[in-house]
């Protein structure tokens, strides 16, 4: 038996950057994607590109197709909205990833997506992941909430064998005992991914939390940390939402948010500098 993944190890090959239209992660940048957890209309799904786009996000997010713990909830509009996000991003210039829930939904989503994500519900649907691996399009592979690190990889080495090495890694919150968060937010288990690993790796904190008080400071987190970005559920009015309403922010937090994440990484690129140049200065001077 296999105990370790080969494509997916760190040693197996240079860091990895995925590019998703103009959406890139593992540059050392963080990107941001935001969106509704469900399309539930044209309009909607407009107001949600224009919010996410105004506030410099990187990639529009939206489900046609939701895999809900119970069969009475709504389940997305299907087909009908892939047509709307697609149309949503173009309108405002914005890569979209949209979730392939069954195999046979692969073909249809990858004609308007520009990124495949495959959720956590189906992170070792192997079959799923062979046809999503094949469209050569970028994966989202989310970690399942009774997944274990090296099961996730694995999951992500049944689509680099395909060939398609753009597989972006998605910490969502595993399963906990404590009501008071929906999952556990292992931003430790997404950090030890990118030691074990070349992928790029991002947070759901939306998932993970459940609570949309804590989107933001979970997002700032992930950013201070180190990993390349976050998937927000981010909606025009989240009171109304179909779908997640509780861990739902709306477009202006989400505006706040990013506003908030470039302040941090430009401290943060500019505390480096200064601590090379200290660094640089203390050496001449040892040697003079």
């Amino acid at each position: 038996m296999e105990l370790t993944p080969r494509l997916a190890d760190r040693n197996s090959a240079p860091t990895t950057i995925v590019t998703a239209g103009t959406a890139v992660f593992g540059d050392g940048g963080f990107a941001l994607v935001g969106g509704p957890c469900s399309i539930e209309s044209a309009g909607q799904i407009e107001a949600a590109a224009a919010g996410v786009a105004r506030a410099g996000g990187a990639m529009l997010r939206g489900g046609a197709y939701k895999p809900r713990t119970s069969p009475y909830d709504f389940q997305g509009l299907g087909d009908a909205g892939l047509p709307l996000i697609a149309e949503a991003g173009a309108l405002h210039g914005l890569p979209v990833v949209v979730e392939a829930l069954a195999e046979s939904h692969v073909a249809l989503v990858a004609a308007y997506a520009d990124m495949l994500q495959i959720g956590a519900r189906n992170m070792q649907n192997v079959p799923l992941l062979r046809a999503a691996a094949r469209t050569g399009l970028p994966i989202l592979l989310k970690r399942g909430p009774a997944a274990t690190l090296d099961e996730l990889l694995f999951a992500a080495e049944y689509v680099l064998v395909e060939g398609n090495g753009k597989v972006v890694l998605c910490e969502r919150g595993i399963r906990g005992f404590d009501a008071q968060t929906r999952n556990v937010c292992d931003l430790a288990g997404a950090l030890r991914l990118k030691e074990l690993s070349h992928l790029p790796v991002i947070l759901d904190p939306s998932h993970a939390s459940g609570r949309r008080s804590l989107i933001e400071p979970l997002v700032l987190a992930a950013a201070a940390a180190g990993l390349d970005g976050a998937l927000v559920e981010a909606h025009p009015d989240p009171s109304t939402a179909l779908c997640d309403a509780a861990q739902a922010i709306d477009l202006e937090d989400f505006a706040r948010i990013a506003g908030r994440v470039r302040v941090l990484r430009s401290a943060l690129a500019t505390a480096d500098r200064e601590a090379a140049d200290a660094a640089e200065y203390d050496t001449e001077s040892a040697i003079r």
